[in-house]
C-alpha cells in the first residue's frame, strides 16, 4: 500500500467519528440504524438475492437442476451464442436491489457505490497476470450533465481500487442521445441504441489486445451489452465480461409490471420496464 493510500486510509479513519455524527449510519434501504457505514442492516441483506449454482456458465441464468446444467451452457447461449464471455451479477434484480438501484442512481446516494461494488467485487475471480480493463457503460454527455454522474463510472472506480482491474473510464462514448430503455422491448431497444456506442478513438490503443470487463449497475435485456460488447470487439479486445450489481433474469423483480398489455408481444421478461434501466 502507498503512502496515499496509507494517508486516504488514517483520514477516513480519524474522520469517521465525526461523519456518524452528523450523519447517522443507516440502512440505505429501510433506514434502520446501524453500528457503521456503508452496510445494510441484517433484514435487509436477506432480501438480497445472490445468483447461485447451477447456472449457466455463459450468462449465469440459474438452471433448473444439476441434470440441466450438465450441458454448461442454457439454451438461450446455445441458439443464440452472446458476443460477451460471461456475466458477473451480484444479485438478482428484486425488490431490494431494485431499491438500492434507484436510491444510488436516481436519488443522488452515490456514497453507496462501495457497497454495490463490494457486492459485484465478491463474485469476481482472483486475477493472476495481466489486469483485466475495467470499462463503464458510458452515458450521452446531455444525460450526465443533467444526472451530474456516470453511475458505471462510480462502479468501474471502486472495483479499480479493490484491485480488480485497470481503469479506462472514458473507453466508451455514446454519441447519440438515445431514450430511456425501461419501458422498450429487444427489438425496440437493439434499434434505439444501434449506432449509439462507439469506443472513443483515443482509447482504442489501451483496448487492443486486452481482456475487458464491462460495467454497469443493472443488466437488463443485453442491448446495451450487446452494443458496448460489440464495440470493443471491433476495437480489438481480447473478451468482454459484463460485471453488474443486479441482473434481470426471467422476469425477476418484475413484480410493478403484472397489469402490463399481455399484447406486447415484442417484450419478454427481461425487457420489460425495469426502474432504473437505461
Amino acid at each position: 500500500m502507498g503512502w496515499r493510500s496509507q494517508l486516504s486510509t488514517s483520514l477516513k479513519e480519524g474522520l469517521s467519528p465525526v461523519v456518524d455524527l452528523v450523519y447517522p449510519p443507516r440502512c440505505p434501504l429501510c433506514g434502520t440504524a446501524l453500528a457503521s457505514q456503508g452496510g445494510l442492516c441484517s433484514e435487509c441483506w436477506g432480501d438480497i438475492e445472490v445468483l447461485g449454482e447451477p447456472a449457466c456458465s455463459g450468462c449465469q441464468r440459474p438452471m433448473g437442476s444439476a441434470a440441466a446444467s450438465a450441458s454448461d451452457h442454457c439454451f438461450a447461449c446455445v441458439s443464440e451464442p452472446p458476443l460477451h464471455d460471461g456475466i458477473i451479477a451480484a444479485s438478482l434484480y428484486n425488490d431490494a436491489s431494485r431499491k438500492l438501484i434507484l436510491a444510488f442512481k436516481h436519488g443522488g446516494k452515490i456514497a453507496i457505490a462501495p457497497l454495490l461494488a463490494g457486492l459485484i467485487a465478491a463474485r469476481m475471480a482472483p486475477n493472476d497476470g495481466e489486469l483485466p480493463l475495467l470499462v463503464p457503460v458510458p452515458l450521452h454527455r446531455w444525460r450526465l450533465w443533467s444526472r451530474g454522474f456516470n453511475q458505471a463510472a462510480l462502479l468501474a472506480t471502486e472495483l479499480s481500487r479493490r484491485g480488480k482491474g485497470e481503469l479506462l473510464v472514458d473507453g466508451l462514448n455514446r454519441s447519440k442521445r438515445t431514450p430511456s430503455l425501461g419501458g422498450l422491448g429487444i427489438e425496440e431497444r437493439a434499434d434505439a441504441l444501434r449506432g449509439a456506442i462507439e469506443v472513443r478513438a483515443n482509447a482504442k490503443g489501451s483496448i487492443t489486445g486486452r481482456n475487458v470487463i464491462l460495467v454497469d449497475d443493472v443488466l437488463t435485456s443485453g442491448a446495451t451489452s450487446d452494443a458496448c460488447t460489440k464495440a470493443l470487439l471491433d476495437a480489438g479486445a481480447v473478451s468482454v465480461r459484463i460485471a453488474c450489481f443486479a441482473r434481470v433474469v426471467d422476469g425477476s423483480g418484475l413484480g410493478q409490471d403484472r397489469n402490463r398489455n399481455p399484447e406486447q408481444k415484442s417484450e419478454t421478461p427481461e425487457a420489460m420496464k425495469t426502474p432504473g434501466a437505461t
